[in-house]
């Protein structure tokens, strides 16, 4: 039987909290205005940027609010050129994903980042080769819309019963019972349980050893 592990990034592969508040904070100066916490920030890691700017500025114009993604765009683009942008791997999870994958599981990513920000990210780990399908914000809509994970069923030609998605926050869980396929989440990233559950989890992880026992006993 194939069986196919599809994960979030941000929150759930890699931790880049600091560079995604950093760069919004310095998208909000620019245009003048005050930067919501950093716990309101966090909130909206994972869904594409428009939506994510409409969530933080619920009140504002769309044109208001795809300035702001732009100038975030830009601001992160910074970072990264500077070499400043970090996102390292949760500890153990590069030993789980190079295990599945040795395992015979299908791996797969479905993400809010951009083509190009998911590209760096996995090179820099050494890890792309683990996964035969990438999912970004750049060719589908927002999460929890299900296209992306229907766009990996269809390209790694495993049906849903035979699926899981790994994620962090509600919109990973949601976006998987849309799609009929498993959702487990992660208690290490930006939603916590009880809202991972009431959005669909079968189970949430605190640990990367419990992710493991969970994926294992998926049937």
């Amino acid at each position: 039987m194939k069986r196919l592990a599809i994960f979030d990034c941000d929150g759930t592969l890699v931790d880049g909290q600091a560079n995604v508040c950093l760069a919004m904070e310095e998208a909000f100066a620019e245009t003048g205005l005050t930067a919501p916490s950093r716990t309101v920030i966090r909130r909206a890691v994972g869904l594409s940027l428009p939506q994510a700017m409409a969530m933080l500025l619920p009140e504002s114009s769309s044109q208001d609010q795809d300035m702001l993604a732009e100038r975030y765009r830009l601001a992160f683009r910074r970072q990264r050129d500077a070499g400043l942008v970090y996102e390292p791997l949760f500890e153990g999870m590069e030993d789980l994903l190079r295990h599945l994958h040795g395992s015979g599981w299908t791996l797969a990513v479905a993400t809010g980042k951009s083509d190009r920000g998911l590209a760096h990210c996995l090179a820099e780990h050494g890890i792309t080769g683990l996964f035969a399908s990438l999912q970004t914000a750049d060719r589908h809509p927002s999460k929890p819309h299900p296209a992306m994970i229907e766009q990996v069923l269809f390209e790694t030609a495993i049906t849903a019963a035979d699926a899981v998605m790994i994620g962090d926050t509600s919109f990973d869980m949601v976006m998987a019972q849309s799609a009929g396929v498993t959702a487990l989440g992660v208690g290490w990233g930006y939603h916590d349980d009880d809202e991972l559950f009431a959005s669909g989890a079968r189970g949430v992880a605190q640990t990367i050893n419990e992710l493991r026992t969970m994926l294992e006993a998926v049937q």
